[in-house]
This record gives C-alpha cells, sequence and structure tokens, in this order.
C-alpha cells in the first residue's frame, strides 16, 4: 500500500511540482524534463494498478501536467536551484534522462503486453453482471500482469503453476473510482465486489470444485490453499478457473455439466488472495497433481482482450 501511494501519487505530484516552480535552465534543459517528466507519468498510468488510487487519478495528471507547463512558460523571471548551480543542473539533466528513459522502457512494455498472444485466444462470457469493474492483472507483459512471472522456467516452484500465467484479475469499483470502504480495510466485506455473483463464462463440465476454505483478514494470504473456493470447468479443449470464491457459496461439484451464464458461486478472499477479487484463466489440462501446470491460455471476454485498468461495464 505504501508503495503503491509513493508510485502513483507522491511521484507523479513531486515531478508535476517540479516542472511549476523547479524547471531547468534552457529550453533544451526544459524540453528534456518535460518529456522525461510525461513519459514517467505514462509509464505510471499505463503500469500503475488503479484500484486503490481510482483510474481517472492519470488524467488528472495529464491535467497538471499541461497546466505546469503553462506556468512555468509563463514565468519570464522563473528561476530555480537547477538553474543557479552548474553541477546541480547536469545532475538534475542525468536524472530525467534516466528517469525519462525508464518511463519510455515500462511504457513501451505495458503498452506491447495489450497485444494478443499469437497463440489461440479462448474466448468467453464476462463471467460477473451488471457494475463497474476494473482489470486489476491482465495482459501479455509482466509490469501489467502479476501472473506472468509463473512462466519464469528458472523457478521450479512455478511449473505447477504456470497455467495462470495469462490470468486476469477483476475487481469492482464505486461510480467515483473507489474499490473499498477506506484505503486497505481488513475486513473483506467492505470490498465491493465481496458477495458479487459469479457465472459460468463458457458451457462444459465441472472438473473440479472445492469450497470450505475460509476467507481471509486483508492483507493475509493462505498460501497452503492457493486457488481457496475454487470450480474449474473444461470448455472445449480448455479448461477455466474461477479462484479465490466466497466460502459455502459453491453448489457444484466434479462431474456436473454448466451451461454459459450457469451460477457458479460468489466472489471471497479465501486462498494466495490479498484482497477479495475475482481470478479467471484458461489453460490447457493439467494433471491430476497439479492441474493448474497446464499450458497457458489468453482470454477474451465478448472478442475484447482485457488488460489492467481496462474497464468493463456489463449489463
Amino acid at each position: 500500500m505504501a508503495l503503491i501511494l509513493a508510485l502513483q501519487l507522491a511521484a507523479p505530484l513531486l515531478l508535476i511540482f517540479c516542472i511549476a516552480f523547479l524547471p531547468l535552465r534552457g529550453r533544451v534543459g526544459f524540453g528534456i524534463q518535460a518529456t522525461a517528466t510525461a513519459a514517467v507519468l505514462s509509464a505510471i498510468a499505463l503500469a500503475g494498478l488503479w484500484t486503490v488510487i481510482p483510474w481517472w487519478t492519470p488524467y488528472a495528471y495529464g491535467v497538471l501536467l499541461v497546466l505546469a507547463i503553462a506556468f512555468s512558460r509563463g514565468r519570464a523571471a522563473a528561476r530555480s536551484i537547477a538553474s543557479r548551480s552548474s553541477l546541480v543542473r547536469r545532475a538534475a539533466l542525468a536524472f530525467y534522462v534516466c528517469a525519462g528513459g525508464f518511463g519510455l522502457y515500462q511504457a513501451a512494455t505495458a503498452l506491447y503486453g495489450r497485444i494478443p498472444p499469437r497463440e489461440d485466444v479462448v474466448d468467453l462470457a464476462f463471467p460477473l453482471r451488471a457494475g463497474r469493474y476494473v482489470i486489476a492483472n491482465g495482459g501479455a507483459s509482466i509490469n501489467i500482469n502479476a501472473h506472468m512471472r509463473t512462466l519464469d522456467p528458472t523457478v521450479p516452484r512455478f511449473l505447477a503453476w504456470r497455467g495462470q500465467s495469462y490470468g486476469v484479475d477483476i475487481v469492482q469499483v464505486d461510480p467515483i473510482g473507489f474499490r473499498a470502504d477506506g484505503l486497505l480495510p481488513s475486513a473483506p466485506t467492505a470490498y465491493r465486489i465481496y458477495g458479487a455473483k459469479v457465472f459460468a463464462p463458457c458451457s462444459g463440465t465441472v472438473v473440479f470444485a472445492i469450497d470450505g476454505v475460509p476467507d481471509m483478514r486483508v492483507p493475509e494470504t493462505d498460501r497452503a490453499h492457493m486457488l481457496g473456493n475454487a470450480v474449474i470447468l473444461r470448455c472445449a479443449q480448455a479448461d477455466v478457473v474461477l479462484a479465490h470464491l466466497r466460502p459455502g457459496s459453491i453448489r457444484l461439484a466434479a462431474g456436473d455439466r454448466v451451461d454459459v451464464g450457469a451460477l457458479i458461486g460468489e466472489v471471497g478472499n479465501s486462498g494466495n488472495s490479498d484482497e477479495p477479487h475475482l481470478h479467471i484463466h484458461a489453460q490447457s489440462p493439467g494433471s491430476a497433481r497439479q492441474p493448474m501446470s497446464g499450458k497457458p491460455l489468453p482470454v477474451s471476454f465478448g472478442a475484447a482482450y482485457l488488460v489492467r485498468n481496462d474497464r468493463v461495464n456489463p449489463p
């Protein structure tokens, strides 16, 4: 939480403040400063997780940046510490060049992750009904989808969980964009998505179902039961996993046949979940001992490839 507030709130405001009140001297210096600031803000907007801080905040940063540039250029006598000291100015220029390069790299990586992988995409129905939802994790690059780290072949323990690599995490927000009552309430019931009904995203057969795993207090996690309460549907040649459901909400068992739109359960906070959300992913069937070890398959919802910070408003 502290890291999110520092990177997505304090850092952008500090950079914008420096543009307005501590501009570098000269057109070249100021141009580098403004370009680097825009690059960093773009990276934060694309790769940042805009669920704690509302999703519209990056747009506000863009407006503030334009105003800061106009304000700074409009001050004929504007001078900063960096403009009075050659050493400080050089250090500031070096900082902005490095920050701008890093920002451009992160922004480009996030944009690349918005492109669906070349593998066959499994198209699903969106598993939640009426509401405002934001994608917390999704996409094909690690800076917008934390699940992608399980593709790392150098970490043996990831092999049992590689099927989730293109996983999508979904949270619900209110009309203003907040996902909970407070920044990080410990009670799962304080989150908008908690208890939301989950519907089958495809027609298929239940091959795995587990219930009875207790919800965790936020931000605690249960690594002994990674999926928590979960259902795996075999739809055609793909297994579709819905995880972290509320205990006592699943009414299905292995072997049951379900049609798209059938009630599966309710969103909870069980398993390896640091706050209530719905996890969904598709994979080729895994082994009996390691059901999440199948080949990861990218998913779309109604042909829409959803990535971090995308917003969905189903009917």
